[in-house]
């Protein structure tokens, strides 16, 4: 088959390689001029002498079809991706749980009870969530939200703040009351209720779209800066810019997808009226990220660290990324970055305001935790995605990879994989997208 897939993100050129694999010829679409969609490097940014990521994103070791696929590539997955075991521990030192490497489900039962921060009743409490979970198959009672789940389970409110809330914010980039627990199950079921290694942080060493898009865009023909702006039908498949193909991936957000089915003609098989609505149904939710140049050297005690969040001070921040031990940066100069999920709040206020209020967060938690304390800033980025992921409500219709067209598919981590917006769900869609074009024949 000749086939067009439309969208380089991490969806799309997983639909590559696996198409390219089978022997099929690929051109690849993309409106940008860089690969990874929305997990993608940033070029150089005014006072940074290396490429940023338009967000600061992590793998985990349950991540089995992007590793598999980084792999199959050729890239040695232990020299890109630092490996960690996890670790969670706050800048503030009010909390620390790391996991042991033994077998599952001990590991978390180990981390749970020797975790600091954590009242003994706390303890308790998360150990009854996990083994009451793992008894009911990791599923959520019908239309729960993650709320919904703690109040099943009696979990305390010390608990949630640490950390069921931050994990609920990091896996799904939704809050709680309004977050799908079935998919909050899903990420638990892989992760902390996996293998050993299932948990582990995998964090990249170099940017987004060198880590493994632009390795797999070799072995296709990428036509990027080419933005789409419709389909044609033909009897034999479709036509893009004049140019004749068997059949096509659409790995392109929701919005996108349904304005390229709309130019399609109203009988088409692949934009029956039940699909465009659910693709027009999708909320998106903005996540922030506040990079920073240090004039002087620094290093965090680990590369990822846990950022208490207080909404009534309009301290936003989750995570903290120490760039500079990530990247193997010259350490005269010290770089972090700041990760603001459910970003609204934080996108209402003025940058500076929004910078200055983070900035004070990270300073006052770095004092409490006995951390030394910052340089002055050097430089700074703030980079937003206003759509980074889909909100991820309870009862959520996703579309799945077919349509009503054998030949036109759709890849994307909005479709419905079981995974929330995810890397893993991204790269899961495109692998199974492919696999149903080839099945088609």
């Amino acid at each position: 088959m000749n086939v067009a897939i439309v969208g380089a993100g991490w969806a799309g050129l997983s639909a590559l390689v696996h198409l390219a694999r089978a022997g099929h010829a690929v051109t690849v679409f993309e409106a940008a001029r860089t690969l990874g969609g929305r997990a993608r490097r940033v070029e150089r940014a005014h006072g940074f002498e290396t490429p940023l990521d338009n967000g600061q994103h992590l793998l985990l070791g349950a991540y089995r079809d992007t590793l598999a696929l980084m792999r199959d590539l050729g890239l040695d997955v232990e020299r890109a991706l630092r490996r960690l075991p996890l670790t969670l521990q706050s800048v503030d030192a009010r909390l620390r749980l790391r996991a042991p490497r033994w077998p599952a489900p001990f590991h978390v039962a180990a981390a749970l009870l020797a975790a600091r921060g954590l009242a003994p009743a706390d303890k308790f409490a998360a150990l009854h969530l996990m083994t009451g979970l793992r008894r009911a198959g990791w599923q959520a009672a019908p239309g729960e939200s993650v709320v919904g789940l703690l109040d099943r389970f009696a979990q305390p409110t010390r608990l949630r703040q640490a950390l069921w809330h931050p994990l609920c914010l990091a896996a799904l980039n939704t809050t709680p009351d309004q977050a799908c627990a079935e998919l909050f199950c899903a990420t638990l079921r892989d992760s902390l209720g996996g293998g050993a290694k299932a948990c582990d942080l995998l964090l990249p060493r170099q940017d987004l779209s060198a880590l493994w898009p632009d390795a797999a865009a070799r072995l296709g023909r990428l036509r990027n800066g080419c933005p789409i702006r419709h389909l044609e039908a033909s009897d034999k498949g479709y036509a893009i810019d004049g140019a004749g193909y068997d059949a096509i991936v659409l790995a392109v957000p929701p919005y996108t997808a349904a304005r390229l089915l709309g130019t399609l003609p109203a009988d088409h098989p692949a934009r029956p009226p039940a699909l465009l609505a659910a693709l027009r149904a999708f909320e998106y939710s903005p996540i922030a990220t506040l990079t920073l140049r240090l004039d002087g050297p620094y290093r965090l005690p680990l590369p990822m660290m846990m950022l208490r969040e207080d909404t009534t001070r309009s301290h936003d921040g989750q995570w903290v990324f120490d760039r500079g031990t990530l990247l193997g940066l010259e350490p005269a100069h010290g770089e972090l970055a700041i990760v603001v999920s459910c970003a609204d709040s934080a996108l209402r206020r003025p940058r500076q305001a929004a910078e200055d209020l983070l900035l004070e967060q990270l300073r006052e938690q770095l004092t409490a935790g006995r951390h030394a304390p910052l340089p002055k800033i050097a430089a700074s980025a703030w980079i937003v995605e206003k759509r980074a992921t889909f909100l991820a409500r309870p009862g959520l219709a996703r579309p799945p990879n077919t349509t009503g067209s054998p030949k036109l598919m759709l890849a994307g981590d909005w479709t419905d994989t079981g995974y929330p917006a995810t890397l893993e769900g991204a790269v899961r869609s495109g692998k199974l997208a492919a696999q149903a074009l080839i099945a088609s024949g």
